[in-house]
């Protein structure tokens, strides 16, 4: 099971997810130099105080991480782990989609936006999803392949 290449793809995006779940995405920047964090969970502002405005994220990312935890054990059933890896890809684009939509939805007019290196692991993630869904193309076309011999 993990010693095919698609697992170790589909474990390696579980552990970027789970990173990216734990980290701040980025920090509004005020005119007066006060920093809030945004989190997949929360916006903590600079007084200490917690808006939960952006727990959507947080969901998004947890489904994406079960997705691609479970479909490193159905490697019986290669159809259904390319299906689950396919929504998970979508479930991606999604999240960068909302991310952009609660940047741009919490930032008043005084404060400018900067990214944190962790809102690129989702990226990272849709790339190694893809290499999964070949990989398992490719175990799927040789099982076919051995079922015509026989």
């Amino acid at each position: 099971m993990i010693q095919r290449i698609q697992s170790v793809y589909l474990l390696v995006v579980t552990i970027l997810i789970i990173i990216c779940l734990c980290s701040p995405v980025g920090s509004y920047i005020g005119s007066d130099y006060s920093v809030s964090a945004l989190t997949n969970l929360c916006l903590t502002m600079a007084d200490g105080t917690k808006d939960y405005a952006p727990w959507a994220l947080f969901v998004i990312l947890l489904v994406v991480a079960v997705l691609a935890f479970g479909a490193i054990f159905m490697f019986k059933k290669r159809m259904l782990q390319i299906r689950l890896t396919i929504f998970s890809t979508i479930l991606l684009i999604g999240y960068y989609a909302t991310l952009a939509t609660f940047i741009f939805m919490l930032k008043e007019e005084s404060m400018t936006f900067s990214l944190s290196w962790t809102a690129c692991l989702p990226l990272v993630a849709i790339i190694l999803n893809w290499l999964a869904i070949r990989a398992i193309g490719k175990d799927e076309v040789l099982v076919k392949a051995y079922d015509r011999l026989r």
